[in-house]
């Protein structure tokens, strides 16, 4: 298997839904190249991701010819006897009989008690037991302290999926590499998403983009390259959203090369520039807008406040929000229990209501 994967969280889209023929000409050119690996979750796309896979996926390709991902996303279950059904439509909704990986989606501390009250884990391990999961564990977001806690308590864990890329390293909330270190500690092997964190990484501050592209290798590949450039790290999930970015990443993927010293000494550099920059760390995971009761475009607003501190605001197109404009949030704080990046969504919806 090959060390590059299809995170199917941003698919190919006509207005609301999936665009099917789009994705079928991907996934056909991602298969042909040698790789395999696709991931998904209840949650994306409001369940479409799902069954646009099965449509496009599992009931065209045999099923040994693909590596199939889902998740136990928390905000579908609220007790114990809620989760194998969940798992259940997980598996009808994908169209397969069993998940080659399947993972406890999102942890941290606000939500790993709840999985514990609920004996997820063990549940977890009972389906693998039964055939219906080959490799068990999990997407975490907190600090690499609590990982550690995760792992210790929980040793049918066998491999974890992280947020990892160059700016998030050394970042205090993220903990990138104190995470990683703690999965090799543990002997856990990584997956790796949002290595372009959220398309940031492709929309870097001018200078930046220029540094890199000076040495004729674009920004995604950097990013790519550079999460999976680490020990211990197995596979890197890209969420590509044009044939185009695909094609752009198995081009620099299918034979696949570390990075060399000079390399990590550039993105330092970068990382410097980028850090100059201060901008709101949203990866537009939209785990936020899933629990806003008032169905808030919380990433989309946070987009063009970026465009705005990077590009200033005559250069940034900002799109007319109706109502799900940051003037309507009734600042509940559920979108902040539910951000894996620690953002303070409510202040920063205010500001955004008195800019806009």
């Amino acid at each position: 298997m090959k060390n590059f994967g299809f995170g199917c969280m941003r698919l190919p889209m006509n207005g609301e839904e999936v665009d099917i023929e789009q994705f079928k000409k991907m996934t056909d050119r991602f298969l042909e190249e040698g790789f395999t690996y696709f991931d998904t979750a209840h949650p994306y796309i409001k369940g479409k991701s799902e069954t646009a896979i099965k449509e496009v996926l599992t009931s065209r390709y045999p099923r040994e010819s693909y590596v199939l991902a889902d998740k136990l996303s928390g905000s579908f279950f609220t007790k114990e006897e809620e989760i194998r059904p969940l798992f259940e439509l997980e598996l009808e909704a994908c169209g397969v009989e069993y998940f080659d990986y399947f993972l406890m989606h999102a942890q941290s501390r606000n939500n790993y008690p709840k999985y514990c009250d609920c004996r997820a884990y063990e549940i977890g391990e009972e389906l693998k037991n039964e055939g219906k999961i080959k490799h068990l564990g999990i997407s975490f977001h907190d600090s690499a302290e609590y990982l550690e806690k995760i792992l210790t308590e929980k040793p049918m864990v066998e491999f974890v999926q992280l947020q990892f890329n160059y700016v998030d390293y050394e970042d205090d909330d993220v903990q990138a590499r104190k995470c990683l270190e703690v999965c090799r500690k543990y002997g856990k092997p990584v997956i790796v998403m949002e290595p372009v964190r959220g398309g940031s990484l492709v929309n870097l501050p001018k200078e930046a983009a220029e540094l890199l592209e000076s040495t004729g290798k674009s920004c995604a590949e950097y990013a790519v390259r550079y999460a999976a450039s680490h020990e211990g790290i197995f596979m890197v999930l890209s969420g590509m959203s044009t044939l185009e970015q695909l094609e752009e990443n198995i081009g620099f993927m299918k034979d696949f090369e570390p990075l060399g010293e000079e390399d990590f000494v550039l993105l330092d550099k970068v990382c410097e520039i980028v850090n100059a920059v201060e901008t709101i760390p949203c990866t537009s995971c939209k785990y936020c807008t899933e629990v806003c009761p008032k169905n808030i475009a919380i990433p989309g607003i946070f987009n063009v406040m970026n465009e705005i501190k990077r590009f200033g605001k005559e250069c940034t197109w900002i799109p007319a929000f109706g109502e799900r404009a940051a003037s309507n949030c009734i600042k509940c704080g559920k979108c902040e229990k539910a951000c894996p990046q620690h953002i303070e969504i409510r202040s920063l919806l205010e500001e955004a209501a008195k800019e806009f």
